[in-house]
């Protein structure tokens, strides 16, 4: 009598994935780790030049002045033209590290993966949207209809870089539900109102102190307060979600990758909500402010990996 066969387990190496040989360099791993790292050191420059009030240290775009595509002595903006431009500087970069991403998965993935290849494209698309976006941000004299688009894009960037980096050691079939239906949803759920969060953070921004530059004020209009405990409503919204879908991963059987990031959601969202009061108790000081943005990026990271874990290609 024959022993039955075991049913086939799944590999965590899909055979469309296409690995580069044993004790090679991954380069494409490499160029998607410094795409993520980029998009999120740029939040914080360009935070930087908002918060020390040097959004128009360099009064036109392209060039930093009429006659100079750099930073002169006899400007008189002082130091804020070095802080605008070296942000400035960050987007060429950035060009370059979305089209190294983009040129290593066609060389890498073009037979085997076309989809993600595409998918590799976004990264370059829209650094270049940012690069107008910001010339339209100085060519308004920091209008924050144009700033808000402009952070919120950046976001965008980081969870797509974090979307790329989790596909790179995927394969390509369909999304297969690693959790329960009412989990996923809720999943979703927050990840809704996480964005909802995000966008009425822009709005507390747009309406605080900090407009960007010392003699221009373009503020919103908004009452300051006001939009700043909705905001801190949204975030309470938020926070009982992902209460529930941590007490919800610990009911019901989820993998434990999903499980982690929703326990590290909360407790970075528990962060940032005491780096929210203390800003608006303290008058938002710079270093309070800065601190925000980057759990801002750290936090659309996680959000982004909580519904990649929900499923599995």
């Amino acid at each position: 009598m024959s022993t039955p066969t075991p049913p086939a387990r799944p590999t965590d190496s899909p055979t469309d994935v296409v690995r580069p040989p044993r004790g090679a360099r991954d380069w494409l791993w490499i160029a998607l780790i410094a795409n993520l790292v980029g998009n999120v050191l740029i939040i914080l420059t360009g935070g930087l030049v908002r918060l020390t009030g040097s959004g128009l240290g360099c009064p036109t775009w392209p060039r930093c002045t009429p006659d100079s595509l750099v930073p002169t002595g006899q400007q008189a903006e002082g130091f804020h033209k070095f802080i605008e431009f070296g942000n400035r500087m960050l987007t060429p970069v950035l060009v370059i590290v979305a089209l190294a991403v983009f040129v290593l998965a066609v060389l890498r993935c073009w037979r085997t993966r076309r989809r993600f290849v595409w998918d590799c494209l976004v990264p370059l698309v829209f650094v270049l949207v940012q690069a107008v976006v910001g010339g339209i941000i100085v060519l308004a004299k920091l209008d924050p209809k144009t700033v808000s688009p402009h952070f919120l894009i950046s976001l965008f960037l980081v969870a797509n870089a974090t979307y790329l980096l989790y596909r790179y050691r995927e394969g390509d079939s369909p999304a297969a539900p690693l959790v329960p239906r009412v989990v996923h949803r809720l999943a979703w759920a927050a990840v809704v109102v996480g964005a909802v969060v995000s966008v009425l953070g822009t709005a507390v921004t747009g309406s605080g102190p900090h407009s960007g530059d010392s003699r221009e004020n373009v503020r919103f209009g908004f009452d300051p307060h006001a939009t700043s405990w909705l905001h801190a409503d949204s975030v309470m919204l938020f926070l009982g979600l992902a209460v529930a879908l941590v007490v919800a991963s610990r009911l019901v059987d989820v993998p434990a990758p999903f499980r982690r990031v929703w326990d590290t959601i909360l407790g970075v969202s528990l962060l940032q909500g005491v780096i929210g009061y203390v800003q608006y108790f303290t008058g938002r000081p710079i270093g309070v402010v800065a601190l925000h943005l980057l759990v801002s990026a750290i936090f659309t990271a996680l959000l982004t990996q909580g519904i990649l874990t929900a499923r599995r290609r």
